[in-house]
C-alpha cells in the first residue's frame, strides 16, 4: 500500500519562514530511518501558497486564481509518499517524526493511494497499459 503523507502548513510556513537548522537535521535523520526501512518513496517541502495558484473549473471555464490562500490549516506544506503494509504501519511512523512546527500545534494527514486494482472493471486493460507506461516514463523523468 502507498501513502500520501501529508506535512499541514503554518502561519510560518506561509510566511516564508524556513526551518531551523535543528529541525532540517531531525527531519533529515527521520527521512534517513524512512529510507533505510524501505518505506519512503518521495518527499519534498512546499513553497508557500503566495508563489502558488488555484484554477477552478465550472464546466468548460477555468479561472486561475493567484495565491496566497487565507485557509492555513488547509494549505499543505510538504509530503511524502511512502509504502507501508497498512495504515497502522503508517500511523506508527508519523508518531516517530519530529514536530514540523515546533513552536506551534502541528497536524500530519495520511491518505491512502489508489493502486489499478481499486478501480475495477471500469479500469480496462488498455487504460491500464496506459497507466503502466506513463509510470514508467515518469519514473525516468524522475532520475534525469
Amino acid at each position: 500500500m502507498r501513502f500520501m503523507v501529508i506535512i499541514k502548513a503554518s502561519k510560518d510556513s506561509e510566511a516564508g519562514v524556513m526551518p531551523s537548522e535543528k529541525l532540517l537535521t531531525e527531519m533529515g535523520k527521520f527521512n534517513e530511518e524512512l529510507v533505510d526501512a524501505g518505506i519512503m518513496l518521495a518527499g519534498e517541502g512546499l513553497q508557500a501558497s503566495s508563489k502558488g495558484a488555484r484554477v477552478k473549473f465550472s464546466g468548460e471555464k477555468r479561472t486561475v486564481v493567484d495565491g496566497p490562500f487565507t485557509e492555513t490549516e488547509e494549505l499543505i506544506a510538504g509530503y511524502w509518499i511512502w509504502k507501508c503494509d497498512s495504515l497502522a504501519e503508517a500511523i506508527k511512523w508519523v508518531k516517530k517524526c519530529p514536530n514540523p512546527h515546533p513552536d506551534q500545534e502541528s497536524e500530519i494527514e495520511i491518505r491512502q493511494v489508489y493502486e489499478a486494482e481499486d478501480f475495477g472493471a471500469e479500469f480496462t486493460p488498455e487504460l491500464r497499459e496506459q497507466e503502466e507506461r506513463l509510470r514508467a516514463e515518469a519514473e525516468k523523468l524522475s532520475k534525469t
